[in-house]
């Protein structure tokens, strides 16, 4: 969970002109990570650690803002796939079947977000934005009371790759539609194995980053 108050339109030109595609024999395989769009709770209050605690908690149980429609740029992304991918969080599950009208969505808790902890440091107030990125460093360095450790995470992220791989190499193209530091973890390893990325990884609801080989 990256919380961000940033605008929910971020394609790049390069994302925007290449709609989805079914793969010719020949053509390049594609994995595209979406971030589910803005969930229906305030993004970015001022508050103290006890309160991040429980803003996660509530973060989590939160579906889509009916506001946070996906871009057409994202729609076009999407509009050909057999298959989008999604975790069971309730607010990627909405933004899924918001975005792939026409698509099989196929949920799935392996694709959840890599979790946050709250860390307890007295007297500090910040918005919550801030408190993520000070908790994702933290989870880094070993803070991870009770959640699940990034060695954890990025094996779970490994065996995401595989299946959209797998499921891509068979239809062309797949599309996941996730979490952003989630999304992020994948997009590694598919750089590791040989796809090459266009656009970036941000913070911003409704990010879409594409992978591509051959």
């Amino acid at each position: 969970m990256v919380p961000s108050a940033a605008a929910t339109r971020n394609v790049p030109p390069a994302i925007a002109d290449a709609p989805a595609r079914r793969a010719r024999a020949g053509g390049p395989v594609r994995v595209i990570l979406i971030r589910h769009g803005q969930p229906a709770i305030p993004i970015s209050p001022r508050t103290g650690h006890k309160g991040f605690r429980r803003y996660i908690a509530d973060y989590e149980e939160a579906g889509l803002d009916p506001e946070s429609l996906p871009p057409a740029e994202i729609r076009d992304l999407v509009a050909e796939l057999a298959a989008v991918f999604t975790s069971d969080k309730k607010r990627a599950r909405e933004s899924a079947h918001a975005l792939a009208t026409g698509a099989e969505v196929i949920a799935d808790p392996l694709f959840i977000e890599a979790p946050l902890a709250s860390p307890r440091i007295p007297l500090l107030r910040m918005s919550v934005p801030k408190w993520a990125v000070v908790a994702r460093v933290l989870w880094h360095a070993g803070f991870h009371p009770g959640i699940e450790p990034p060695a954890r995470a990025q094996r779970r992220a490994r065996e995401a790759a595989g299946i959209l791989t797998a499921r891509a190499e068979r239809d062309g193209a797949v599309a996941l539609v996730a979490h952003g530091y989630f999304n992020f973890l994948i997009g590694r390893v598919l750089l590791a194995r040989g796809f090459r990325q266009t656009g970036r990884h941000r913070a911003r609801f409704w990010n879409a980053v594409i992978y591509e080989r051959g």
